[in-house]
Formats: C-alpha cells, structure tokens, sequence
C-alpha cells in the first residue's frame, strides 16, 4: 500500500492480496483495504474493504465483514456482506448472515439466519462490529 503525495490517504493496488496460507493461525483482529484469500484458520474479527476468499481448507470463528465474498471453507459466526455472497458447494456456515445480494450452490450448508440488507446497513453494522475506523 502507497500513500498518495497529496494529503496522505491510502492508495490501493488493484494488485495487492495478503494471503493466509494454510497451516497458518490467526488469533485477533485482521483488517485490510484491499484483497484478502484466507488458506488458514482465523480466529476472531475479519475486515475488508475489498473482497475477502475463503478456500476450501479455511476456518473462521468470529465475524467476517467485506465488500465482497467468495466462500468454500467453514465459518462459525457471523457474516456482514456490503455487496455479494457467493457460498460454494462446499462452504459451511453456522452463524447468521447479513448480506445485499446472495449465490449459494446445491452443497453449502447454512446453519442460521439470512437477512437481506442495504448498504447503509452494512456500514451501520460495520461500525457497531468493528469500530468507527472501519
């Protein structure tokens, strides 16, 4: 990530991805202004202004809050989705989601409530979650 010369605000590279690879455990708080693929297991609040994967390996417990989601792992908690949810075949959630537009393919498991939510909503439910700086 850059800072732009002009008045110090973040500049996101289309390009930038941090990645948790499998094997690897995540304990807290992870928040990003860009991309995040998650091959690992976390443990705790995920943040994302951009799109967040989940493989196929991955676990979560807690609550994952993004612009965008590609999910193939396994959650336990709750997700907050700005724009779309796409739930793969082999995906498991059990928590509640909250989500604008939604995708599950025949397989995913979902164990819980589904809300269909604006955008304002989102941001609303985001600083509750996460806090006034997401």
């Amino acid at each position: 990530m850059n800072l732009s010369i002009k008045n110090n605000v973040p500049v996101v590279d289309v390009n930038d991805v941090s990645h948790i690879s499998s094997g690897t455990v995540v304990k807290g708080e992870v928040s990003s202004l860009s991309d995040i693929r998650v091959d690992g297991n976390v443990q705790g609040k995920l943040f994302s202004k951009g799109k967040v994967v989940v493989g196929e390996a991955a676990t979560l417990s807690g609550t994952l809050a993004c612009t965008n989601v590609d999910f193939w792992g396994k959650i336990e908690g709750d997700i907050y989705v700005k724009d779309t949810l796409s739930l793969k075949s082999t995906s498991s959630v059990n928590g509640n989601i909250n989500v604008r537009r939604f995708e599950v393919e025949m397989g995913a498991q979902i164990n819980g409530t589904c809300s269909m939510i604006s955008e304002d909503d989102f941001d609303t439910f985001v600083k509750d979650i996460i806090g006034e700086n997401a």
